[in-house]
């Protein structure tokens, strides 16, 4: 009996007072493959911290393969700060305190945000906790401390990767026509990657050189190699920009370049390096140095501005599909002859997968650009003006959304009866081992069984909870609808530049479909966070932080 007393208040005691932890984990490919971190161990350690100090687990969040750059693409950081603003929990725990951002400046934003909702961050192996202001100062300076350490990683990777290229090695990374190697060096530790020649792929390298010098463009070339079945690295068709990157690629002709553009993971194409490494390389090159230097000069002479620069507007760029193959519709002018001698210039969209890798492809398909723009703005002027129209739409997407998450509802309130009714036994064979009915056999190995039906039921619920969130937050009122298209008629008659009425549409509309008789099919309006922020601001009002970290929603609008 005194056995039984122990055990029953080792389950009730606690420490005061019982907070409510949100766990967060989090874990980018990279880090899984390179260093051995596990989001289940994390999530493990922090559950056992939980256990110890009495606390209770208001819900795990768990963001899977991404990396922690910023809280863009992670959907379980979004919710738990969305949650934050619910009160939800009281305390945020995570297992180290860059699984929550990378960056400094994002993580003092979000603990701070949680520290205006009395709520705490605590990181299990960095023992500091926000509450106190001794504690948001060591906090503060320990973020501050790990970022720069983690600058000075990344700096001490990119030197030694210069001394590589600078040697004539390669820096890894896949490039058509050659097969990639680490091998062990023999003048520095670890291993280094080593290029040998792919004689199939490098016919296809050769093909390319030996046109383009002798005169054919990159679509000629796209059109030829796709025809003939050949693939990229990746298994894709070539492109115009898979060529020309090819032909300007000094390493077929035995040349290492390295650090051609800077700081490419923040600003991609930008930032232009003019002074690239540029080294005699430790491989064997696929074509001659004649070779090379004349499709440089071929390439020197075709740089100069082409004669037929598109000086309409364009907007449906990217948003108009195309019919057949579903690629983003590009500009394609046709110069015709009148009867009179005089010259016409029609202006088209035009599949991008035609213009860019040929016929093999796809088709033309091409909508007159007059036409598709006239109707578009006119459809959407259409729908600001008309307050049933809008009412109507709002009212059937609302309704489809509700009959999809109706039985989603129910299993989920069955999940959690039946989760209820595990807990309820749990008890019960506590309270028929305290009156001697079962022994402690019995007992450990009945909770076991609870336990393992416990975590099963979790694990169904887990995804059904957040499908209904994000279901929930999809409902979309009438007056969001009519405010935002109204603004929109409004901001695109005040835009000054076709830039800005680009970018307008880009941001309102999600994508615009053609039929097979070339004629506008539908159009889809979409309204999410971004739209309803954007003309927020556009009208003057405040966004608040309800609103900045509110979960996504995306609602399509067929017109």
């Amino acid at each position: 009996m005194e056995e039984a007393i122990r055990l029953n208040n080792q389950q009730n005691h606690h420490q005061e007072p019982i907070k409510r932890v949100a766990l967060y984990a989090r874990v980018s490919t990279v880090e899984q493959a390179e260093e051995g971190y596990s989001i289940d161990e994390q999530v493990n350690i922090l559950r056992d911290w939980c256990e110890r100090e009495g606390h209770t687990i208001y819900k795990e969040y768990v963001d899977r393969g991404v990396s922690g750059k910023n809280i863009e693409g992670r959907p379980a950081i979004k919710q738990l700060l969305y949650d934050a603003t619910q009160g939800e929990f009281d305390i945020v725990l995570v297992w180290k305190m860059n699984r929550l951002s990378r960056k400094s400046v994002d993580l003092l934003t979000i603990v701070d945000q949680l520290q205006k909702r009395n709520i705490g961050f605590r990181s299990y192996t960095e023992q500091y906790e926000t509450e106190t202001p001794s504690g948001v100062l060591q906090f503060q300076m320990m973020a501050a401390i790990a970022e720069f350490e983690r600058a000075n990683i990344a700096e001490n990777v990119k030197m030694g990767m210069i001394a590589r290229a600078k040697e004539g090695l390669w820096n890894g990374g896949q490039v058509l026509g050659y097969n990639t190697v680490k091998e062990p060096s023999n003048n520095r530790k670890g291993e280094v990657s080593n290029l040998y020649i792919n004689e199939e792929e490098a016919i296809i390298i050769r093909k390319i050189f030996n046109m383009y010098v002798n005169g054919h463009g990159y679509k000629s070339i796209s059109n030829y190699l796709n025809k003939q079945g050949f693939k990229t690295k990746k298994d894709n068709p070539f492109s115009i920009t898979a060529i020309r990157t090819i032909v300007s690629n000094p390493v077929y002709a035995g040349y290492i370049r390295y650090n051609v553009r800077r700081d490419w993971s923040e600003k991609r194409r930008n930032n232009i390096n003019p002074d690239p490494i540029i080294v005699r390389g430790q491989h064997e090159p696929i074509i001659t140095q004649k070779t090379w230097e004349q499709a440089q000069m071929n390439m020197k002479k075709r740089s100069r501005r082409p004669n037929r620069i598109h000086d309409g507007e364009f907007p449906l760029t990217g948003i108009l599909r195309c019919p057949v193959c579903d690629s983003g519709m590009v500009v394609s002018r046709t110069i015709n002859r009148n009867k009179d001698g005089t010259k016409r210039k029609l202006e088209y969209y035009a599949c991008g997968a035609w213009k860019n890798k040929g016929t093999a492809v796809c088709r033309s398909n091409t909508v007159r650009a007059d036409y598709a723009d006239k109707y578009v703005l006119e459809k959407i002027t259409k729908l600001a003006n008309n307050d049933i129209l809008i009412k109507q739409i709002v009212d059937n997407i609302n309704d489809k959304n509700r009959a999809n998450v109706a039985p989603l509802q129910h299993e989920f309130e069955s999940l959690k009866r039946s989760l209820s009714s595990v807990q309820q036994k749990k008890e019960k064979y506590l309270q028929l081992y305290v009156e001697e009915i079962i022994s402690k056999g019995d007992l450990s190995k009945q909770l076991m069984e609870m336990d393992r039906k416990e975590v099963q039921l979790k694990k169904r619920l887990q995804p059904i909870e957040g499908q209904l969130t994000y279901d929930g937050t999809s409902q979309i009122d009438y007056g969001t609808v009519k405010r935002v298209m109204k603004d929109f008629v409004s901001a695109y008659k005040g835009a000054l530049t076709r830039e800005q009425r680009k970018a307008l549409l880009h941001l309102l509309i999600h994508r615009i479909t053609i039929s097979e008789d070339r004629k506008i099919e539908t159009i889809q309006i979409q309204m999410n966070n971004e739209v309803t922020r954007y003309f927020k601001a556009k009208e003057g009002a405040s966004s608040s932080i309800d609103d900045e970290l509110a979960p996504s929603f995306h609602v399509l609008l067929n017109l």
